[in-house]
């Protein structure tokens, strides 16, 4: 993946970014001065769990800071896979408590959100541009959340793609991306409302999450999953071992 080619305002704190919850793992730490970005990103359906600190370790090492030296911690909590999701929570919140620092948590849908209004050549028409980021929740389903650009217009939701593609203004016209974007298109059609489906292979980045929470303020609560339905994996009914004691 090749190295983003956008400005950003530079923070006055180093923050270490970190994403799990699709088919990717990454990781970036953009230090608190001129310094650049230092990030990594790399395509995976499965191995999160053994990947990521690795990940974060090269990182730091090849940036040439300190775990000391982090101010700030952000993550993605979702949607996403259950697996994966919990594992980027899991290591911010040992993180967090290792380094005693705060933490920004940000939907994984809005770090989709935030690449896309970082590519538009032209910034006055993607302020107005109602986006749909869409990704395949399977059973039929979408996770999927609207923005104007980079600023949410919806909470994220898992809905069919029918019901998807009947958000925002009737009068703007909607574009979709993410794995789930033609199958909104497809369903938008149905419905007689043109939908652009576009960037079907997106996925969250670490280094638009550390960008995106640059912006933001630190989470004061407890970071969480965020489980838009239950696990697909259930305990059986009636299956219990007897206890001896």
């Amino acid at each position: 993946m090749k190295t983003p080619a956008v400005a950003y305002s530079l923070p006055i704190m180093t923050i270490l970014a970190f994403d799990t919850c699709f088919d990717a793992c990454s990781v970036a730490l953009l230090p608190g001065g001129n310094d650049p970005i230092v990030w990594r990103f790399e395509a995976m359906p499965t191995g999160h769990a053994e990947r990521l600190v690795p990940m974060i370790g090269e990182v730091v090492t090849q940036s040439g800071l300190s775990f000391e030296q982090i101010d700030r911690i952000a993550v993605t909590v979702g949607p996403g896979t259950f697996t994966g999701t919990r594992i980027g929570v899991a290591a911010a919140r040992a993180l967090a408590l290792a380094l005693d620092r705060p933490v920004t948590a940000e939907t994984s849908l809005s770090v989709m959100a935030e690449e896309l209004a970082d590519e538009s050549v032209d910034g006055d028409a993607a302020a107005e541009q109602e986006i749909l980021i869409a990704m395949d929740a399977r059973r039929d389903e979408v996770y999927c959340q609207l923005f104007r650009g980079r600023d949410a217009l919806t909470a994220p939701a898992v809905l069919p793609p029918r019901t998807a593609a009947g958000l925002g203004r009737a009068e703007i016209a909607l574009t979709a991306a993410g794995s789930g974007a033609d199958a909104i298109a497809a369903a938008a059609g149905e419905l007689g409302r043109p939908v652009r489906a576009m960037r079907g292979g997106l996925l969250p980045s670490a280094f638009f999450l550390a960008k995106r929470a640059a912006q933001r303020p630190t989470s004061s609560d407890t970071v969480a999953p965020l489980y838009l339905r239950p696990a697909d994996a259930k305990p059986q009914i009636g299956k219990s071992i007897p206890r001896t004691l």
